[in-house]
Order: C-alpha cells, then sequence, then structure tokens
C-alpha cells in the first residue's frame, strides 16, 4: 500500500548547470529532499510538522537522461511504507513524459527537540495512507 503521489515542481536554476551544460548530478539529490519534505508539510498533521524532523539514510539514484535550464521538470514522489522511525520514498523526476531520473530513498523520522529517532505512529500514517 502506497500513499497519494504528491507533484513537486522544480525550477532550475543557472548555478544548478554544470561544465557539460546540464543540472549537476548532485542537484537531483536536492530536489529529491525538497520533494520528500514538501510532500511531508502537505499532509502531516501541524503537531507532527512542528515536532518532527528528518534525515536521510540513503538514497539510489538511476540518471537517465540530463535536464537543462529551461526545462520544465517535476519531481512525482510516494510514500511507499513506513517501519518504525523509517520511510521509504519512491521519486520520479521528469520533463513532460520524459523520466530523468529515479530514486529510491529512505528516511528517519526524528523528534526535532532531542534529534533521536521517532516512531512514526498510526495517527501520522494516516494522514498519508488513506483506505
Amino acid at each position: 500500500m502506497s500513499a497519494t503521489p504528491f507533484a513537486f515542481p522544480i525550477k532550475i536554476f543557472p548555478e544548478d548547470i554544470d561544465f557539460m551544460g546540464h543540472v549537476n548530478n548532485a542537484r537531483y539529490l536536492s530536489w529529491v529532499q525538497d520533494a520528500v519534505l514538501s510532500h511531508w508539510r502537505k499532509f502531516a498533521p501541524d503537531e507532527a510538522v512542528a515536532e518532527r524532523a528528518w534525515v536521510a539514510l540513503k538514497h539510489e539514484i538511476t540518471y537517465r537522461k540530463p535536464a537543462f535550464l529551461e526545462d520544465d521538470v517535476i519531481a512525482r514522489t510516494v510514500l511507499e511504507s513506513t517501519k518504525g522511525a523509517r520511510a521509504f520514498y519512491r521519486t520520479i523526476i521528469e520533463r513532460g513524459e520524459e523520466v530523468l531520473a529515479e530514486i529510491n530513498s529512505s528516511w528517519c523520522c526524528i523528534d526535532a527537540e532531542t534529534l533521536r529517532p521517532a516512531r512514526i505512529g498510526q495517527e501520522i500514517r494516516r494522514a498519508f495512507f488513506k483506505d
């Protein structure tokens, strides 16, 4: 069971472009982080957003095609599952119908005050996984 996909528009800036004339590969990871955190802020209960933060544990990225300065790019991310304090996301970065990159990532939910792992309870899960 996975949650409703979330679309995150991406703006490409001149500083994103590398010496080869396309978006630097490292920038894609920032886009994934921005998409996942925006997804969290949109669907999580306000109290959870205020009390929790996220730390990336792992990103596995497959680059398919380069992105360029004038491209209209979108990150489509979906929360696939949770386990304890961990969340598992899949993000597809697209330009129109073209897949530019596919990313599987895992994240650890932490208590914003103690910075210790914080379990993702049923109340938070219900905000993302609708019956």
